[in-house]
């Protein structure tokens, strides 16, 4: 009897004690995520952006800078990182022949490592290499002083000159059209202004470069693409997220467009910080509506 009397309250104040650790474990403050970044700024700025997302569902987040944001992914010791499709498909499987938005997801998708996933990409935003010339050669091939399709440069390839500013990649050929090695110039300024001195026939920059010259026109890349798409992805560790974060990420994409990044591109490159551009285009496109 007196046994059956004490096993009650003991029983009682196991379960007690079994419920408030159950409590504390729910209660207990998720671990901080980190979104890891190159340290040039339109990679801080897209980490701004997926590190604003999940704030704004309420986790802990911030960034951080490193030379191979990739390594530390692949390592475990960062949780996000923010990409370009064609450029993260180029450094996983040189030569890669994909180039509209759905076939370079898809190829870079499969040349991930095991412990990498990728979350959707952005259909509106892009970062992709184009090419600028002036008004007068876009009439001459075709267009207008204002438009022109980049599907006529290869029936002008011959003599082309085209330039790039030093340290950035510019694509080998534009459909049938082995281009010749690239001028190199110290910045944009200097190259547009060779391109409008008739120096260069055309100069290399990127969609989303928040500097491109109103009076230069820009050859539109169509259907089949003739350049490498590069759209913006959040790439994660396999299995390290939860559902609401893996949502928080991947409403990104329907909500970032190109003019978007380059409205806050412009406002970086004006000496803004990153992380609070990202914050405020957020607040003022707020996710899950």
């Amino acid at each position: 009897m007196r046994t059956g009397w004490l096993a009650g309250p003991l029983v009682a104040a196991l379960l007690a004690a079994a419920g408030c650790g159950t409590s504390a474990g729910e209660h207990r403050p998720l671990p901080e995520l980190v979104v890891g970044s190159r340290t040039d700024p339109e990679s801080a700025l897209l980490a701004g952006v997926y590190v604003a997302a999940l704030r704004s569902y309420g986790f802990a987040a911030r960034a951080e800078t490193a030379d191979d944001p990739m390594a530390r992914l692949d390592a475990g010791a960062v949780t996000v990182v923010p990409a370009l499709t064609g450029r993260e498909l180029e450094s996983l499987q040189p030569g890669a022949v994909a180039m509209s938005d759905a076939d370079v997801y898809r190829a870079m998708v499969a040349a991930l490592p095991e412990g990498v996933a990728a979350g959707d990409y952005t259909t509106s935003a892009e970062d992709k290499p184009v090419l600028l010339v002036t008004g007068a050669t876009a009439k001459s091939w075709g267009g207008s002083d204002v438009s022109a399709d980049l599907s006529t440069l290869p029936t002008h390839c011959a003599g082309l000159v085209v330039g790039v500013v030093t340290g950035r990649q510019a694509p080998p050929a534009v459909g049938s059209c082995r281009l010749p090695s690239p001028r190199e110039f110290p910045d944009e300024a200097t190259m547009f202004a060779a391109v409008k001195a008739g120096q260069l026939t055309a100069g290399w920059t990127t969609t989303a470069d928040p500097g491109l010259p109103a009076d230069l026109v820009t050859l539109a890349d169509g259907e089949p693409a003739l350049i490498r798409a590069e759209n913006v992805v959040p790439l994660y560790r396999r299995n390290a997220l939860s559902d609401r974060q893996l949502l928080a990420i991947n409403e990104v994409a329907g909500v970032l467009d190109t003019a978007a990044l380059v409205d806050m591109r412009r406002q970086v490159a004006a000496g803004a910080d990153p992380q609070a551009v990202a914050g405020g285009w957020l607040a003022e496109h707020p996710l899950g509506r």
